[in-house]
């Protein structure tokens, strides 16, 4: 019977952990989607860049990555504001966890290769929720604005 108890237990916290790590990937996502239709546009190029980081860095199918981001839409939908999503993070991801997150949201800011006002407002509003300084943000624009001049060189 105890060991009963404790397999349960564990399996648990196991389900407990995955069910965190799907809510901060939800959150992330949710960020990622919100600076995509921030100008009113969510294009094709944005989506598909969106897709491109789910399955790079977290691994995901193209399934599982669509579904993410329907999740995500939704969550925007049903929220006031960022900082739920920005809360997550900032409790389960550590400063460098939180900088890859500030360069891939310039990685779709920089998809049509550009920044407009409402983009820039939205980063800036990032820095402040995810509590990162001016100058890292400057320097994540600055190293996907360098490496998206890379890959134009070829």
């Amino acid at each position: 019977m105890v060991k009963h108890f404790f397999s349960k237990a564990e399996k648990g916290d196991d389900e407990a952990i995955e069910e965190n790590g799907h809510d901060i990937l939800v959150a992330t996502c949710a960020l990622l989607v919100e600076i995509a239709r921030i100008d009113q546009t969510f294009t094709q190029d944005e989506m598909a860049a969106i897709l491109a980081i789910l399955k790079e860095k977290y691994g995901l199918s193209t399934e599982h990555a669509d579904a993410l981001i329907a999740e995500a839409e939704k969550q925007l939908e049903e929220s006031v504001d960022l900082w739920q999503f920005a809360r997550l993070i900032n409790e389960n991801y550590s400063n460098e966890e939180k900088m890859e997150i500030i360069e891939t949201l310039w990685r779709v800011v920089y998809v049509d290769g550009k920044m407009d006002q409402y983009e820039q407002y939205l980063m800036n509003k990032m820095k402040n929720l995810l509590r990162i300084s001016h100058d890292q943000l400057i320097d994540a624009k600055l190293k996907v604005k360098y490496s998206n001049q890379q890959q134009k060189n070829g």
